[in-house]
């Protein structure tokens, strides 16, 4: 009888504790789905403003639901300035920009990750220090340079420097070239195979998460970049993205439900992009945490 209580007593206690997994699992995922709705709220009203006339906008209590639907305002947005043309000026420079660093980075961590040559770590942490320096101080340096050149108004300031390579991305890809095995490399070069043909048949392929964050990275600096354009352009036919936001603010009154539509039309490419891309994404930045 005591044997029977006793076992009674451990299912007894296997369906607390199994009842109270559940509850803290689901409590869990509640919790989850809250926090989510809470980041989401900003993001929601940005698309609620979007679509509310210049009165619902300002109107107390706020109404979350814009009633009448103004879709006029994103067709407003491209007659008030041209921000189709500033959209295509940002797609030029993310192009560029992403052709550049993935040329350069891709040379420059071969290089340091294949390669023996003399002073190669010497010249690795000179490339590493760089990171430290603030991009503040060269600025103004910078910024004398291209205008001594003739290159200020133009869009070169805001790609030449993309085909020198970024430090923090050389590290990245290099990073991710050690950890492919130099066994394939030997039997690449026993099959008649040259440094090139190593470089574009075999690591390159095997690399491709590694590229996909540069990709992804160049993307997102140079769609949200506001200091340089603003810094070396001056004709607003050469204006970004992110400068044309600027045109719905300044001397008269900010037309928020404008500007909330250009800025949901101006954050959608980069959301896609990591949408496509977030499976190699992620598991890329994986594959650099455990292996780099």
């Amino acid at each position: 009888m005591a044997q029977l209580t006793t076992t009674v007593a451990h299912q007894n206690q296997n369906k607390v504790l199994a009842a109270l997994t559940w509850l803290r699992s689901k409590s869990m995922y509640v919790l989850l789905i809250v926090l989510a709705a809470l980041f989401l709220i900003p993001l929601y009203w940005m698309l609620a403003t979007s679509l509310k006339t210049p009165a619902q906008t300002f109107a107390l209590p706020p109404e979350w639901i814009p009633n009448p639907v103004a879709t006029e305002n994103y067709t407003q947005v491209f007659e008030e300035v041209p921000f189709g043309r500033f959209i295509l000026n940002s797609f030029f420079l993310v192009i560029m920009n992403v052709i550049g660093q993935l040329v350069s980075v891709t040379l420059v961590a071969y290089g340091f990750a294949r390669l023996r040559f003399p002073g190669r770590s010497i010249l690795f942490l000179l490339m590493l220090a760089t990171l430290m320096i603030p991009y503040q101080v060269t600025l103004v340096p910078r910024f004398i340079l291209f205008a001594k050149i003739g290159w200020v108004n133009t869009y070169l300031p805001l790609i030449v420097p993309a085909f020198t390579g970024s430090p923090f991305l050389i590290f990245l890809v290099r990073q991710y070239m050690m950890s492919i095995p130099f066994d394939l490399d030997e039997a690449a070069y026993i099959d008649g195979a040259n440094q090139f043909d190593v470089f574009w048949r075999i690591i390159l392929p095997l690399a491709r998460p590694a590229l996909v964050l540069v990709v992804v990275f160049t993307f997102i600096d140079v769609w949200n970049d506001f200091l340089q354009p603003l810094i070396y352009l001056n004709d607003p036919n050469l204006f970004t993205v992110s400068l044309g936001l600027s045109f719905f603010q300044g001397q008269r009154e900010t037309a928020w439900n404008l500007l909330m539509a250009a800025a949901l039309m101006a954050m959608t490419p980069p959301l896609l992009l990591f949408f496509f891309a977030q499976k190699q994404l992620i598991g890329g930045i994986s594959v650099e945490g455990l292996k780099g």
